[in-house]
């Protein structure tokens, strides 16, 4: 016999919703303060910004989505998107004839260099002004506590 789903109580419940509103209100604020700056979506910019952190600002396509938590056929078409506009090339591996590497143009970089600011400003103004400080540290605990699944 199956057991008792755990159901949350009232309290927790409107916990949970809080927090898909929440995480979502935020994602869309910082998208379209993105897109009327830069015309980039919030994906564009996060695949910009891992990248930039890997030499020569280039990964295979499956570490881009690892480090990404995105799906692969997501991915792709992000990258196909942000290719046709000369922000990002596709390369074979020279390691592994099957693997493809995802780079950063210099295009790509001058658009990441822009974008920056405005998106730091944006998760500030979203996010962290909105927070004290104690509650900045708690939530950054508990998103570390989350992370771990």
């Amino acid at each position: 016999m199956a057991a008792e789903p755990r159901w949350l109580s009232t309290g927790d419940q409107a916990i949970w919703r809080n927090y898909l509103r929440a995480t979502m209100e935020v994602r869309e604020a910082l998208e379209r303060d993105l897109l009327a700056a830069h015309d980039l979506s919030l994906n564009e910019y996060e695949v910009m910004v891992v990248l930039s952190e890997h030499p020569d600002h280039m990964v295979r396509m499956s570490v881009l989505a690892d480090d990404l938590v995105n799906s692969r056929s997501r991915l792709t078409h992000t990258v196909h998107r942000m290719e046709k506009r000369g922000l990002v090339r596709r390369r074979n591996c020279r390691e592994d004839g099957r693997g493809v590497n995802c780079q950063l143009t210099d295009s790509g970089w001058e658009t990441l260099v822009r974008a920056a600011p405005t998106h730091v400003e944006s998760v500030r103004r979203h996010i962290f002004d909105r927070l004290s400080r104690e509650e900045i540290d708690a939530l950054g605990r508990i998103m570390a506590k989350l992370g771990d699944v």
